[in-house]
C-alpha cells in the first residue's frame, strides 16, 4: 500500500511539472513564446484588399435640345430657332411661347386701356411710338374702346433669326378678341362685345442675348 501511494505521488508530482512547463512557465529572454492553437493571423501579412475603384469619369456630350412640335414651329423657321439655341442653351421654345402669349395679352390689354407707361415697358420704342400715337389719336377724337381678349386659339413661330448679340423671333397669333369703339356720346361706332372675331397679328419678339435682361420685346408687329 505505501508503495503504491509513492508511486501515486511521483506520477502526480510528474504531470504537474509537466503543466507548469507548459502553461505557467514565461518564456526567458531571446525565447520565442509558444504558439497558440488557432492561430490569429497577422494583419502585416494579410493579403491587402483593393477598394473598389469607381468609374472613370467620361467627357460628357453636348446636350442635345429636342426641337419643339410642328405646331410650335415652321420648318422656315427652324435654321434661326437653332442658332439661337446654340448662343443661348437656357432658351426654350415652349417656354418662349409661353411668356409671347402672355405678351400679346398684355399689349393689347394696355392699349385698350390706353397705358402708355406699360407699352413703354414691353415694346421697343418705334412700336410704342405707334402705339403712342394711335392711343393720342383716339382720345382726341374723344373715342373709347372696350374690348378683351376671348382666348388665344394658335401661337406659333413663323421666322427666327439670330445677328449676334441680338435674337430676333417672328410669331403668328390667332386670337378671338370682342371689341366695341364708342364716340364722346357714347354711341357705338364700332364692333360689339357679343360677337368674338378672329384676328391674326404677326408679332416679332427680339433680345439681346448677352443682356442679364431675360424680357424679350415687341420690336414689330403687323396683320397677317
Amino acid at each position: 500500500m505505501i508503495v503504491e501511494i509513492v508511486i501515486l505521488a511521483m506520477i502526480a508530482a510528474f504531470l504537474g511539472l509537466r503543466l507548469y512547463a507548459v502553461l505557467g512557465r514565461r518564456p526567458e529572454q531571446n525565447e520565442e513564446p509558444m504558439r497558440r492553437r488557432v492561430e490569429q493571423p497577422d494583419p502585416s501579412s494579410a493579403p491587402r484588399t483593393l477598394a473598389p475603384r469607381l468609374p472613370e469619369k467620361t467627357a460628357t456630350a453636348p446636350r442635345t435640345l429636342p426641337m419643339p412640335q410642328d405646331s410650335q414651329l415652321d420648318s422656315r423657321a427652324e435654321a434661326g430657332i437653332r442658332a439661337i439655341v446654340n448662343a443661348d442653351r437656357r432658351f426654350d421654345v415652349g417656354q418662349f411661347l409661353a411668356g409671347a402669349r402672355g405678351a400679346y395679352g398684355m399689349v393689347l390689354e394696355a392699349f385698350w386701356r390706353g397705358d402708355k407707361n406699360e407699352l413703354s415697358q414691353l415694346c421697343d420704342s418705334d412700336v410704342y411710338a405707334g402705339f403712342a400715337e394711335a392711343i393720342d389719336a383716339r382720345n382726341a377724337a374723344g373715342e373709347a374702346i372696350t374690348a378683351k381678349l376671348i382666348r388665344i386659339e394658335e401661337a406659333r413661330i413663323v421666322g427666327a433669326d439670330y445677328a449676334a448679340p441680338r435674337a430676333r423671333i417672328t410669331v403668328r397669333f390667332t386670337a378671338d378678341v370682342a371689341s366695341v369703339t364708342r364716340d364722346a356720346n357714347g354711341a357705338v361706332v364700332a364692333g360689339s362685345l357679343d360677337d368674338a372675331i378672329e384676328t391674326h397679328d404677326v408679332w416679332t419678339f427680339s433680345r439681346d442675348l448677352t443682356s442679364r435682361d431675360p424680357d424679350w420685346v415687341v420690336d414689330e408687329t403687323d396683320e397677317g
